[in-house]
């Protein structure tokens, strides 16, 4: 199952006349459990929506340059689906035009949902992260590693492809319709390693597959039915499956390769009931369903103390998004716009983390399977997210999402979500500003921490702020507090002829105190 990425695409401005769909969604009220996520921008949305017509034509003209039959796309803005748009046929044939409801094959966006389920039976105390594999599977057993030092495969190695097992596309995208029993036979003929356990990065369908049989075995239904249950219907996910026989046929996106100038129809590929196989790929949703999946990503950030509603715990789905394991560093990234940004990128649990030079960090999967390409990708700090399907052999989706979210950004003037600044940084910014510029009675304040006087004597102190003082003259007024986390953070002293910037951070006792400070002309 390929995980699909491009790079980006000039907008032409020349228009197919193949059938083309958009629609707006209604933002509504904000929910109470999303309180915690507004953002302090009262016309983010806005600006926001004045470039869905521009964004609706990068899209379309994306198809016609990469000879895509049907398009559709969906853009979620701190928890709701926004805005959809949709381009061409899910049925060349019977010209049946791409609707937000058309259900596509989303092919390895299926493994993020393997690995929520794992970490939905963690928490219910049913498995561990370091398990052995071999635990729930008791033939990998047997395996024999390619060193005699090697660990056992965890259930976290093969969540974050490090088992040691080869990159297995397209070898994998084929095995969709083997049975368990098949991939016991596997196993049982010994498995081929490319490294040791834990040691690297490679993408492994098979890894996904045994993730399948372990939740299987776990919690003692089938992975599809398990999934279905405690993160599909809950989520309203109705015509979400496995299965295509599943989808009404005026909803099903068949499959094109392009070739020789024409589109050829792939034949679908059958999850196996009784198999593992369709956990890394067989998964087909729509854009109106999948919104409800990015909402639940998008709702798990910032932490917080609001009531969890669910499916599965904001703190487990946070943990889907750290950047468990490195995948690499690009220093010649280029945006789609053409500027350099370099871009260090990690595999999470059956998501990709990355994170580029402005400090923007983005939460992504694609897929790709004979007849089809798709991706998804958020920005948890911008409270904003996209996702495309395509019904071409591997649509190329990942660069053009890249290109959109980039526009939302910088044309729309976006922010990420700032720190929620704690009583105590309120506090000890108020007791700070007291004792400056002269630090008169600041060592018997009891605000400092027992290493801030010998690692900054007081005399010292008070020669850079009359240095500092003497240049920026009378302190006219303080600015608020920004954070950056809960005990650290900076704020702005307006004085009369320039400004100054004040850096402080907390330590780890009960109360905090000031353990480092810092001070400079603010540019």
């Amino acid at each position: 199952m390929r995980i699909l990425f491009s790079a980006g695409f000039v907008l032409l401005s020349v228009f197919n006349a193949w059938a083309t769909e958009y629609r707006i969604h209604p933002s509504g009220p904000v929910d109470k459990v999303l309180l915690q996520d507004t953002f302090p921008d009262p016309g983010r949305l806005k600006r926001i929506e004045a470039l869905f017509p521009a964004i609706l034509k990068i899209y379309e003209t994306h198809a016609v340059q990469n000879n895509i039959p049907g398009l559709a796309f969906g853009i979620v803005v701190d928890g709701k689906l926004v805005y959809t748009g949709n381009y061409g046929y899910t049925d060349v044939d019977r010209k049946i035009p791409v609707r937000s409801s058309s259900v596509f094959r989303i092919a390895s966006m299926s493994k993020s949902f393997a690995a929520m389920a794992i970490l939905h039976l963690r928490d219910a105390g049913k498995l561990s992260l370091d398990d052995p594999a071999s635990k729930y599977i008791p033939e990998l057993s047997a395996l024999r590693y390619p060193t005699a030092d090697a660990p056992p495969i965890t259930v976290r190695h093969l969540m974050t492809h490090g088992a040691g097992f080869p990159e297995d596309n397209p070898w994998g995208d084929r095995q969709l319709a083997d049975s368990d029993r098949d991939l016991m036979e596997l196993i049982a003929k010994q498995l081929s390693f490319s490294n040791p356990p834990g040691v690297a990065y490679e993408y492994s369908n098979l890894g996904f597959a045994l993730l399948g049989k372990i939740i299987t075995k776990v919690s003692g239904k089938p992975y599809q039915q398990y999934i279905r249950e405690q993160i599909l219907l809950p989520l309203g996910m109705k015509h979400t499956t496995y299965e295509y026989g599943d989808v009404p046929g005026d909803l099903l996106a068949h499959g094109y390769r392009w070739i020789y100038g024409q589109w050829r129809e792939e034949e679908l590929l059958h999850d196996a009931p009784d198999g593992s196989w369709g956990a890394m790929g067989a998964m087909l949703s729509s854009v109106d369903d999948y919104a409800a999946y990015m909402a639940l990503h998008l709702r798990a950030w910032p932490p917080s103390d609001a009531k969890e509603t669910g499916p599965v715990k904001r703190s487990s789905v946070r943990e889907m998004h750290h950047p468990w394991r490195f995948t690499g560093f690009n220093l010649n990234y280029r945006y789609p716009d053409g500027r350099a940004c370099a871009m260090a990128s990690a595999y999470a649990y059956g998501l990709r983390w990355s994170r580029d030079c402005e400090g923007r960090t983005y939460i992504d999967h694609s897929g790709g399977l004979p007849g089809f390409g798709s991706q998804w990708r958020i920005m948890p700090d911008y409270g904003i997210g996209v996702v495309a399907f395509g019904n071409r052999t591997y649509s190329p989706m990942g660069g053009i999402n890249f290109r959109v979210l980039d526009t939302l950004v910088r044309a729309a003037g976006l922010e990420p979500r700032p720190v929620a600044v704690s009583a105590v940084l309120k506090q000890r910014q108020a007791e700070l500003v007291k004792f400056l510029p002269d630090w008169k009675g600041a060592e018997q304040s009891g605000i400092f921490a027992e290493n801030f006087f010998p690692d900054y004597p007081v005399d010292l102190l008070r020669k850079e702020s009359a240095a500092l003082f003497a240049k920026a003259g009378r302190i006219k007024s303080v600015r608020p507090m920004v954070a950056e986390n809960q005990l650290r953070g900076t704020f702005v002293l307006e004085c009369e002829n320039a400004n100054l910037e004040v850096y402080f951070t907390l330590s780890p006792e009960n109360p905090p105190l000031i353990q480092e400070y810092r001070i400079r002309e603010k540019k």
